[in-house]
This record gives structure tokens, sequence and C-alpha cells, in this order.
């Protein structure tokens, strides 16, 4: 199991696009069907909307092999 960190740019980023940036996945449509295949996580409940808001101090877990924590941009 791997564990990252995002520092988020912005107040929020949706979901799907948080997957490609982190390049776990070759395009939105992949991250898009991950999330809607229902291989997301967010804070321990099954997470699956394309475009939820991810916002600092929520934890995410990809497949069960990747854990991400979403952190706030440092200033």
């Amino acid at each position: 199991m791997s564990l990252m960190k995002f520092e988020l740019q912005d107040e929020y980023i949706e979901l799907f696009k948080l997957i490609k940036v982190l390049d776990l996945v070759d395009s939105g449509a992949q991250a898009k069907m991950i999330v809607s295949d229902g291989y997301v996580t967010r804070n321990g409940e099954v997470e699956m909307r394309k475009r939820a808001k991810i916002v600092a101090g929520d934890n995410l877990v990809i497949g069960g092999d990747v854990t991400i924590d979403v952190v706030a941009k440092k200033e």
C-alpha cells in the first residue's frame, strides 16, 4: 500500500480530477470509471460521485492500494 499527500491549490478539487492529477490513471475517463465502479472510499465511506468536492482533511483510499491524505495549501 502506498501513502500519498496531496496539497490543494484551491478550496477543493473534484474527485476524478484528483485521481488524474496524481497520475493514477491514463485518462479522465478511467478516473471516472474507478469512481463509478466503487473503488474509492472517502473518509471510510464508498464515494460514487465523480465530481465530489474533495477538501483539506479528506482521506481517500483507491482500490485498497493507494491512500491519499488531502492537505490545505501552505500559506
